[in-house]
Parts: C-alpha cells; structure tokens; sequence
C-alpha cells in the first residue's frame, strides 16, 4: 500500500450493519477526512467552542496560581476529610482515559473491524484525560513544585520515595500508561500524517506533515515494520488497561478504612472506568459525527456497539455497588456496617441515591434496542453515565472519610469555590485540546479506513 493508494469500492454490506457507508473509495476516504485538517475552512461552531473552552482553562490557570499562592487550604479538604476534590476527580478522569487503549489495543488484538472508526479520536481523549488526572495528586503534594521527589532520582541528600506509599504506585502506573498510550498513539498517525504531507497545499503544512511522517514512504518495508510495532504496542498496552484502575484502587483497598478495604475494589474499578470511558467517547462521537458531517465513518453500528458495551459493564459495576452491601453485612463487622448504612441513609445519602439511579437504573434502557438506535438517547445516556461514574468516585472517598472509626474525629466536607472552580478547568483544559486535535490532525484513521473496504470486499491486503 502507498499513501495515495488506487481506487477500490465498498460493495459488501456487514450482516450487522456497514463499518463504513457503502459507495465509499480510497479517494473518497482520504479527500473527507484529510479535507477537515488541510483544506476546510475553520468552521464557526469550532471557533466557539474552542472559545468557551480557553476561557475555562483561564479559570483553570487562576485557580492554581491562588493554589500556588495560597495552598491547599483554598480547598474543602479537613481532618478528618484530607481526601476531597483532588482525589475524587483524578480517579474520574483516570477512569475516562481507559476506553481509549480498550478500543485500540483489545479490540485490535480481538479483531473487532468496528474499533477502525472510533480508535484515533478514543486514543486521544485517553491522553487529555490522563493529563488532566495527572494534575490533581501533583496539586494535591502541598508542595507541587518538589513533584519531582517521587521519582527515584539520584541525588546527593539519598532522599528515595517510599516503595510502600500508594502515590508512588500511582506515579508509576499513570506516567507508563500516559507513555504507551501516547506512543501508541503517534505510531497510528504516522501513515496519516505522511498522506496529508503529500495532498497539503501550503508548503509549511508540508514541511509540518513531512517532519510528524519521520519520513514514511508507504514502502513495504515501512509497512512491515510498522505493523510489528503497532501489534506489540497494542499487547504492551493490553495489561495496562487492566493494571492501571487496579493500582488506583490500590489507594482505598490497602488501607484499614471502613468502605476500602476490600478486595472487590480491583476489579470494581476497571469495570468502572471502562464504563465512563465508554461513555464519554459516546459524549464525543456523537457531536464529531454531526458537526463534520461524518456520519458514513462513524455509523450506528459504532454508536450501538458502543451502548452494548456500557450495559455489560454497567451489569459488573451493578454486582460490585451489590457486593458492596453483602460484605458489609455479612462481614459481621460493625464498622462496614454502619458505613455502609451511613453511605446510603447519612448526610450524603442523596447522593448515593442519585448514582445508584444514574449508573444502574437509567442505564438499563439501553436493553431497548430503539434507545440505543436513538442518537439523542445514548446522548443524553452518556451525560447521565459519566455524572454517576464521578458521583461513584465522590461517595466512595467522603463517605467512608468523613465518619470512621472514631466519633470524636467526625466531619463534612464542602467543596470551596477553588474546588468546583479546579474541576471545571480541567473539562475546559479536556475540551480545549480536543478541539485543537480535531483541527490539526486526523481524527479518524484513514489508512485503517481503506484497508477495512479491501477486507469487506474480500482483497487481501498486502502491505
């Protein structure tokens, strides 16, 4: 295969439903996806956008200059609640990062053709998200700029981590799943970008293009070599999927709290993430589609694969929140059991309420196959599936907090404004670079889009 390959029509229709719209070339292919980066004008909806999302970044900016200024005693977090916002939002953004490297190394090792449309932008809403979790526990240090004491640097002082502390798990775990997955990312643009470095017609897009392809020539040589790299990413990257959550998890389960300590935690957690990860490439799937008129890539297949996804792992998160119940009951340990009754009948009760019927109940429409053919529906499903996935996180670290062991040390938390004002930024930070993604780069994959219409028309693809 070359970058400018010959032309080839789509003629066989899926028996569950076409992967791409029939009456689609290569030509065609790399002309609409291409068109968006190299020759469309910046559409008006995009200005706004990006817009809105910049100026919440500036709120972002303003609120960790005065966490800067000031410290963390801007925020909500107390004794005994030292846990607040910080935490709550980088496990939800952690969680949201993780449908990225699912779609892209699983379902690629499975051979699941319908990833090919959904795995680019998926892969790169993984790094914002694990840019935006990586914020919160370097925020949350006190003294974030010394963030570099946990890593094992050598240094005069013999000042080493300790291996026994959960952050220094995180730090791990986080820094290598933001490594793969953004390599993994950039070897699946090289192709693209090396096709939009011969069709663009200013030459500093060229000379951009050109430098991003590392010289890529479409050889077979080329393609050989990059399909082993990109085949033992997609296995590197599998464990990570798993390994990751897990290690967050780690942060609650290994300690004595009541609520935490538990070994369903592992488990619980990456069955979670995958559901909000899901859930938010649904949230930007579906506006891509329909504001770039890419409604043949990204097709209703995608979109109800996609809902079939989230109730199965809606069911799992669903047998964990029960779990939850039973260990605390029949666990005979006093301290589970007033946990969990305070969980669902104390002071933040309403919210366990509310994400109880945003993650379990409402979801269970979605056995409906009208509701998952219904765009507005998974729409509005998605929002519903990411606020209880962050009410999940928030329960989960202020409740088992905020009344332990002992009654003299009880409290409340209320986030302060910095807080609230922290979280929103990093949702315009996400929506930001994804605007800018979007724009600059090709947010599906074409070259896996046309090798997909030589495989439905029964070709051999040769590379």
């Amino acid at each position: 295969m070359t970058s400018d390959p010959v032309e080839t029509q789509l003629t066989v229709h899926d028996p569950d439903g076409p992967v791409v719209a029939p009456g689609h070339s290569y030509e065609s292919i790399t002309e609409k996806i291409g068109a968006i980066v190299i020759t469309l004008r910046t559409p008006r909806h995009w200005w706004i956008g990006a817009g809105i999302a910049f100026l919440v970044v500036n709120m972002l900016m303003t609120a960790i200059a005065w966490l800067f200024w000031r410290g963390v005693g801007i925020w909500g977090v107390n004794v005994p609640i030292a846990w607040g916002f910080a935490i709550v939002n980088f496990v939800w953004w952690i969680g949201i990062g993780h449908a990225g490297t699912l779609i892209s190394a699983i379902l690629l090792l499975l051979k699941q053709d319908w990833r090919t449309s959904i795995n680019r932008f998926a892969e790169a809403m993984t790094l914002f998200a694990v840019a935006c979790a990586g914020m919160f526990p370097v925020l949350h240090l006190g003294r974030p700029q010394v963030f570099f004491w946990l890593f094992p640097y050598p240094n005069t002082m013999g000042l080493w981590p300790q291996p026994r502390s959960p952050l220094l798990w995180d730090v791990f775990a986080v820094s290598t799943y933001g490594t793969v997955s953004l390599i993994f990312w950039y070897i699946g643009l090289i192709p693209d970008v090396a096709s939009l470095r011969d069709r663009a017609p200013q030459m500093w897009k060229k000379r951009v293009f050109g430098i991003l392809a590392l010289g890529w020539r479409g050889s077979a040589r080329h393609w050989f070599r990059y399909e082993i790299a990109y085949l033992l990413l997609a296995g590197l990257a599998t464990p990570l999927v798993v390994s990751v959550h897990t290690v967050v998890s780690f942060d609650f389960a290994v300690s004595m709290v009541p609520g935490w300590h538990t070994t369903i935690f592992p488990p619980y957690f990456v069955a979670g993430a995958i559901y909000s990860g899901f859930a938010m490439t649904l949230t930007l799937a579906i506006p891509l589609r329909k504001f770039y008129h890419l409604e043949d890539f990204i097709t209703m297949r995608h979109l109800q694969n996609m809902g079939k996804v989230m109730l199965a792992t809606g069911m799992i998160v669903a047998y964990g929140y029960s779990m939850e119940a039973f260990f605390a009951y029949y666990s005979s340990d006093k301290f589970e059991l007033f946990m969990f009754k305070n969980r669902t009948t104390g002071p933040y009760g309403p919210f366990y309420g509310l994400l109880i019927l945003f993650n379990i109940l409402i979801p269970q429409l979605l056995w409906s196959k009208r509701v998952r053919s219904s765009i507005p529906a998974l729409f509005i499903m998605s929002l519903v599936v990411n606020t209880g996935m962050w009410l999940e996180r928030f329960v989960i670290v202020i409740t088992s907090l905020h009344r332990d062991f002992m009654p003299s040390a009880w409290g409340m938390y209320y986030p302060t404004k910095w807080d609230i004002m922290t979280y929103i930024g990093t949702l315009g930070f996400f929506s930001f670079a994804f605007y800018l993604f979007v724009r600059l780069l090709p947010a599906i994959s074409m070259f896996e889009m046309r090798d997909l219409i030589d495989k439905k028309a029964g070709k051999q693809v040769v590379h």
